[in-house]
């Protein structure tokens, strides 16, 4: 039997940067109604509704009650950042089983405004021997395995910095971006230390925003007004919770979740035109790219230098700014499906931003302290 495909059929964000005058409901809202418009649909072809973050104790029924839907098919599946490939990859399984037809994928975040991520919160589980320490989260994590990586493998801060560099070449590119001005590799270096060896230009935005995404079966697909970009591949992964659980701080889950995703799509590393990878910091790109499978562990370094990722690059990644440079509301996966289905559809054609002939994405998500991954395939339909 042959199974119905899934394909992203519409995308759209909230407004981005500082929106006081929004909450997270509205941004899931304003996202949810541009991405239906965008792709043709109305709020009643919705049968499935995935939701994750949110003031409510259930993020999915609050947006349902919002938005006056009756979904059939419910998802709050909250494993941070890679929490909407994740999504993404759950909507694929239901639509090929025929349990859904249109799924909504939504995330909002008022973090900047409200400054919650210097409120303090209970620890929890294995928290507890972290905390009592001194371990900032989430930055002191990433700092602990951006330490080991570097001593590991003798890789620099500035080729950390690079990271930072070729994103925002992107950044520069996108009119949406909160921070568009040229950086270079010595500023990257001179900006202020947050936690050994990770510096201010290494860690990601902490900003407002929302998008969203509609997912839709083949079948719907000749009615509707976008070119579908098709899932082709998707996988998942956990590691650990705490970070002085993780087996390998150099190695994250994108070791499994890479692969499975890659071979459910029958393709490999070389076939791949655009990244989108989750920088939540510097250190995050890198063991990605490394676990991934893109290059041999200690060759990240290597894999980003002299632009190599940046506008013009061999291997394009964070085409729209990344979480360094253009938005970062607390868990910022969807962003990265939003920018891949973009660059598939060509809808910056004869652009700088474009990347010439682009068929197949990858975007992979982290949430936590490197504690879940999430692998998503996309290809031009």
């Amino acid at each position: 039997m042959t199974r119905r495909r899934a394909a992203i059929v519409g995308v759209a964000e909230s407004e981005l940067g500082k929106t006081p005058h929004l909450t997270v409901l509205s941004q899931q809202a304003q996202a949810t109604k541009a991405a239906l418009t965008e792709a043709g649909l109305r709020r009643d072809d919705v049968d499935a509704l995935f939701v994750a973050g949110g003031w409510s104790w259930s993020p999915a029924l609050a947006l349902a009650e919002y938005l006056g839907m009756r979904p059939r098919y419910l998802d709050g599946t909250n494993i941070g950042g890679s929490s909407f490939e994740a999504h993404l990859g759950h909507a694929t399984v239901a639509i090929e089983a025929g349990v859904i037809d249109v799924a909504v994928i939504a995330y909002g975040s008022t973090q900047r405004s409200d400054r919650s991520r210097n409120q303090p919160r209970p620890a929890t589980l294995t928290e507890q021997f972290e905390r009592p320490y001194g371990l900032p989260t989430p930055v002191g994590a990433y700092a602990l395995a951006a330490n080991r990586y570097l001593h590991e493998h003798g890789v620099t801060s500035e080729q950390l910095a690079e990271v930072a560099v070729s994103t925002r070449e992107w950044a520069r590119l996108n009119p949406q971006a909160y921070h568009r001005d040229p950086l270079t590799v010595d500023e990257v270096l001179a900006s202020p230390m947050i936690c050994e060896p990770l510096r201010k230009l290494d860690c990601c935005l902490v900003t407002d925003g929302g998008g969203a995404l509609v997912v839709a079966a083949e079948d719907r697909w000749p009615d509707l007004a976008t070119r579908p970009v098709i899932v082709l591949g998707h996988g998942e992964a956990t590691t650990h919770n705490t970070i002085a659980n993780m087996p390998d701080l150099t190695v994250t889950g994108a070791a499994r979740s890479g692969p499975a995703a890659l071979e459910m799509a029958g393709v490999g590393h070389d076939d791949i035109d655009v990244l989108e990878i989750y920088d939540s910091f510097t250190i995050t790109v890198l063991l990605t790219l490394e676990s991934l499978g893109f290059c041999k562990p200690g060759e990240a370094g290597a894999f980003v230098a002299g632009g190599r990722t940046a506008p013009g690059g061999e291997a394009p990644m964070n085409t729209n700014g990344g979480g360094l440079s253009c938005t970062h509301p607390g868990m910022y996966g969807i962003f990265l499906l939003i920018e891949a289905t973009r660059q598939l559809r060509h809808d910056f054609a004869g652009t700088p931003r474009q990347v010439d002939g682009a068929e197949l994405a990858l975007a992979h998500g982290t949430g936590g302290v490197l504690s879940s991954t999430s692998t998503i395939v996309l290809g031009r339909g």
